[in-house]
């Protein structure tokens, strides 16, 4: 077909995907997106059929997160389209590059409460970064073009395009060029703030206490290599927020751990001892700072981000650069001073002393299984090589704490909006970005049970994918809150789950339970050689917290730290 001859605005659809280097897109059909759905087969994109129109979501995130391109979710109208709402969330709050194309009824039934229609650009405009009502077939292509253009461009998100039944049954010409997205003033980066570099430079020479509060904004930026760079030049050590791990490695010798309300000790000591912060792509969430009002009360801060709106939004800094990081930290590392700071970390490593227990060897092994042995069993066994992709709860920070992340993108998680139920297909889109890697689900028997439906989207897809579910037969970080905070009143918390090995094999998946830590090993070992899906439910002891904690609105240094050995000795307390 010739540039010049018209197409149906459902062939615009897929046209415009190709042209924007889509291979995958997730979704449902219905009434509403029918004509789109017509026009598929005559393009070379694979469809991946969800059960359930929030996995489709959260797979695109999933598929975005681990590739860096934009995930692509297809929809239909009403409740399919709201479906989308929860996944649309979890992709805002972490940044995550989306499409989303719903269909809509016919242009001359809007506001008539006609069947299956919603306001769904009105239901979703908190949660996305634009969207569209298209109603022509020649609006198609501009909305989309101007829709991957917004997903991508500074910080990215998700946008929404929907697009009514006329509007992809009618004709229009195919404008390719006439098309592309118009970029305003407004859009164009700013240049860099001469006189902003400057005072961060003469914040750096005078410091004596730094550290680089390292976030997500490093892996968007792909400013890794620079971020690495300033820190060994200028000797700093980095802390990461849960979604910056993996922007640099782990194991680095400047690398500190996770930082903020699970993060480890030594770490918020540091934090609140420094004496400058350097906040790299991230945005000072409350998980990250505690009591405001006590956050680092010694700094002067500095904080650079792609998104001007996060600065002093929360928390006031001394300098503040609206910029992309790489960008900023390339005019600053020729100007930056070698600098020796072996005394400040010299007291890091003291503070940490034997609170350093990130390692198998330490780990209490009494007979019990900790989900901390899975996690730190699982980082052994795969090298640390593995794309691991968490749900939410306390198999989330185990994970975080006990996995050590050096590759980037190899940490994919919903931290801004919590989403239960988010692994098992974010891991589907993971795989599927990048079926190269070898990917893990770790998921709690709770959120598991949310999604769990999409085993079958990855045995009709063919998809191998790695899945440890963590049961320990509660809602676990709820229920530890109500142990801490609500004199162990378990309210709704216990939670019963189906046979997940019988789960499995109604799926024709392999499936086993370990119970054992001497099983661990094996296990994995099984499901990583088995030639499809394979599912782990590690069996863990129940009533087990996660330390260190900073209780909701607490100052960041007043932690909960873990229980000592004669404490535990006495109570029976978990050790971990």
């Amino acid at each position: 077909m010739s540039a010049a001859e018209s197409r149906t605005g459902a062939q615009l659809i897929w046209e415009s995907l190709v042209r924007e280097g889509v291979d995958t897109v997730f979704g449902y059909p219905g009434g509403a997106i029918l004509p789109t759905y017509d026009a598929m087969t005559e393009y070379p994109i694979r469809h991946v059929l969800v059960r359930h129109e929030q996995s489709a979501a959260h797979m695109a995130d999933g598929y975005a997160r681990a590739s860096g391109r934009v995930g692509v979710v297809v929809a239909t109208s009403g409740p399919g389209a709201t479906n989308l709402v929860t996944g649309l969330a979890t992709a805002m709050l972490d940044s995550t590059p989306m499409v989303a194309i719903t269909g809509q009824v016919g242009s001359a039934l809007l506001g008539t409460d006609a069947f299956q229609e919603v306001d769904i650009t009105g239901i979703t405009l908190p949660v996305t970064k634009h969207n569209y009502l298209v109603t022509r077939a020649e609006d198609v292509v501009p909305a989309l073009r101007e829709a991957f253009a917004v997903a991508r461009s500074g910080r990215p998100g998700p946008v929404l395009v929907d697009i009514t039944k006329d509007a992809q049954q009618g004709r229009a010409v195919l404008d390719w060029e006439g098309a592309e997205p118009r970029r305003h003033l407004r859009h164009l980066p700013a240049p860099l703030d001469q006189a902003a570099l400057a005072e961060a430079l003469e914040l750096i020479r005078q410091a004596k206490r730094p550290i680089i509060l390292a976030g997500h904004g490093i892996q968007l930026s792909g400013a890794r290599a620079e971020v690495l760079a300033l820190a060994e030049r200028a000797d700093i050590p980095f802390a990461l927020t849960l979604l910056g791990l993996g922007a640099v490695p782990a194991t680095h010798p400047l690398s500190l751990g996770m930082m903020g309300m699970h993060g480890e000790a030594w770490v918020n000591r540091a934090i609140q001892e420094a004496d400058l912060l350097l906040a790299f792509g991230m945005r000072f969430d409350d998980r990250v700072t505690g009591k405001l009002k006590e956050y680092a009360p010694h700094a002067k801060k500095i904080h650079i981000d792609i998104d001007a709106s996060e600065l002093n939004k929360l928390v006031p800094v001394d300098v503040a650069i609206a910029a992309d990081l790489g960008d900023v930290l390339r005019a600053l590392l020729p100007q930056v001073p070698v600098a020796d700071r072996s005394a400040w970390l010299g007291s890091i490593r003291g503070w940490r002393g034997d609170s350093a227990v990130r390692d198998i060897k330490n780990l209490p092994d009494d007979g019990h299984l900790y989900a901390a042995h899975v996690m730190n069993d699982l980082w052994r066994l795969t090298k640390g090589e593995a794309v691991v992709v968490t749900d939410v709860g306390q198999h989330q920070m185990w994970e975080a704490q006990y996995y050590k992340h050096d590759g980037e993108r190899s940490l994919l998680t919903s931290g801004g909006a919590g989403t239960m139920g988010f692994a098992l297909p974010a891991d589907i889109g993971a795989k599927l970005a990048r079926p190269e890697a070898e990917v893990w689900v770790v998921a709690g028997d709770g959120g598991f049970q949310m999604t769990f439906a999409e085993l079958m989207t990855a045995v009709q897809e063919d998809v191998k994918v790695n899945i440890a579910v963590i049961n320990n037969g509660f809602l676990g970080m709820v229920r530890q809150w109500q142990a801490l905070f609500y004199e162990g009143r378990y309210a709704a918390t216990p939670i019963l789950s189906p046979d997940f090995v019988k789960l499995a094999e109604a799926f024709g998946i392999h499936g086993q339970r370990v119970e054992t830590r001497g099983d661990v090993a094996a296990a994995v070992e099984s499901a990583r050689a088995a030639s499809g899906t394979a599912l782990i439910e590690f069996k863990v002891e129940q009533e087990d917290s996660v330390y260190p904690m900073v209780p909701a609105g607490a100052a960041l240094h007043d932690m909960i730290r873990r229980p000592s050995p004669s404490v535990l000795a006495e109570t029976g307390a978990d050790p971990v």
